[in-house]
């Protein structure tokens, strides 16, 4: 890790800024740095001391901000008796049945691998929904996700998840799979706010209340009780919801009303809000979400894996919903990395309209969905919006004051080649471009593809062993 606290990133083929429409791209070429934030842009000259990187042939974006994961499922990859379910037997098959087999050395090392993808993808900022808690565990997983994120200079938002109560297949689990107490759970969320929650707009650590569902993870009222213990203690709410359609026929069986419209009767919307997935919703929901600007992480690759849908983002944004993008848990997507999750992004928004389209004999005004989402609107989704959902406004786009987050991609492997507009290529062509160089807060965090200190082929290797570990202590015959 290099401190590049002067630095001017010189001659950038394209530069792509995280706004909207005609400030989506800026003419560079040149970006200067100092003290941690851009403070020039424009066509300027090397000043004494400053360190120079040369973005020649590169295209430069703001760094990713993942506002959903489950680091831990990182050693969960391609699970074969969860490889072809849904969400809720997906569940029981995978997740729920490993989460008691990891110990202090596989969920450490689960985290570094997920933390690692991310950061070779661009990512920068990563907000993880950890939900791997239970009553006696013997080590601080929120301690360790922490410090794993700290050793490679990413920003880190812990999104406590946990559950006072459990769904029914969940009931012959074991221990790993016991409810919290209510008031255990909160006293946790405190501590941890206090050690780790830094309120500032370009926040390295932040701290946020996400019971685990909504719907099945507490009581109505415990729900209430913890939107208004997160606000009195100035932290933001997140939690799952509207995945599949179980959500609709739960809330409906349960409350007599739809998911979003039990949320905001338990205090559960706002600008201080956001929901991982929302795939399936009303029309009146998207409205109720975009009257209170509740926020999403929408997370197309796990969803199509899952079976379970594609989020219409496009309305949600008509409607005042911010977007922002997270990669969700390896277990439901075996590429949990930002440029994999934007490319998806970008190609299931365009699918999904094409979907909706008639022959015009039955009333059709349109052949298809290609004008859905442009890559600058997915690029906006997962930096800026990102940065918006987490409340970060320090974050999540290049302009002059902005905390130096920022990505150099080198465009040099034969998927890019060819390409007209070389700028779209990290979203648009799939696959990983390779960094030149990421920035977090100033710091040059990754050079020439390379993570300094980092053996990938002896990761690989603890890995293998750990997945080895895992199956047989979770009883798997091989």
């Amino acid at each position: 890790m290099t401190d590049t606290n002067a630095c001017l990133i010189r001659n950038a083929q394209h530069v792509l800024t995280g706004l909207r429409g005609v400030e989506a791209r800026h003419a560079g070429p040149d970006i200067r740095v100092q003290a941690g934030r851009i403070v020039a842009m424009g066509a300027l000259q090397p000043l004494p001391g400053e360190t120079l990187i040369d973005a020649r042939d590169c295209v430069v974006y703001p760094a990713w901000i993942n506002t959903h994961h489950h680091l831990f499922q990182s050693l969960l990859k391609g699970e074969p008796q969860g490889l072809n379910q849904s969400l809720t037997s997906w569940l029981a098959a995978t997740p729920y049945r490993f989460r008691g087999a990891f110990d202090e050395h596989s969920f450490r090392l689960a985290a570094r691998i997920g933390l690692i993808e991310l950061l070779r993808s661009g990512c920068a900022t990563v907000a993880d929904h950890h939900y791997l808690y239970y009553p006696g565990m013997p080590y601080d997983s929120a301690a360790i996700l922490f410090e794993e994120a700290q050793a490679l200079g990413m920003r880190f938002v812990l999104c406590r998840g946990g559950a006072t109560q459990t769904r029914q297949l969940e009931a012959d689990l074991p221990q790993a799979l016991r409810a919290e107490k209510l008031d255990d759970y909160l006293a946790d969320v405190e501590r941890l706010t206090g050690l780790y929650h830094d309120p500032a707009p370009d926040a390295f650590r932040r701290v946020v209340m996400a019971p685990t569902t909504a719907l099945h993870s507490t009581t109505p009222e415990e729900l209430r009780e913890t939107a208004r213990v997160a606000r009195a203690l100035g932290v933001r709410l997140h939690t799952h919801l509207s995945e599949t359609v179980d959500y609709l026929d739960a809330a409906k069986a349960k409350f007599g009303m739809s998911p979003v419209q039990f949320c905001a009767e338990h205090e559960w919307l706002g600008s201080d809000v956001w929901f991982a997935h929302l795939v399936k919703l009303l029309p009146d929901e998207i409205r109720l979400l975009g009257q209170t600007a509740t926020g999403i992480a929408h997370c197309p690759q796990s969803n199509g894996r899952l079976g379970s849908g594609i989020a219409d983002i496009v309305a949600l944004e008509a409607a005042g919903v911010p977007i922002s993008i997270g990669v969700d848990g390896a277990a439901s997507n075996e590429a949990a990395d930002m440029q994999s999750e934007t490319h998806a992004a970008w190609l299931m928004q365009r699918a999904r309209k094409g979907e909706q389209a008639k022959p015009r004999y039955a009333g059709g005004t349109f052949e298809g969905g290609a004008d859905a989402a442009t890559v600058e609107d997915v690029v906006r989704w997962g930096t800026a919006g990102g940065a918006q959902v987490l409340g970060l406004p320090a974050l999540g786009i290049l302009a002059v004051g902005q905390a130096a987050d920022i990505a150099l991609y080198r465009l040099d492997e034969p998927r890019y080649f060819g390409l007209h507009d070389p700028a779209i290529g990290p979203v648009a062509c799939g696959g990983r471009a390779s960094l030149k160089a990421l920035l977090i807060g100033g710091r040059q965090v990754v050079t020439d593809d390379c993570i300094p200190g980092l053996d990938m082929a002896q990761l690989g290797r603890e890995a293998a062993q750990a997945v080895r570990d895992l199956q047989r202590r979770a009883g798997v015959r091989r």
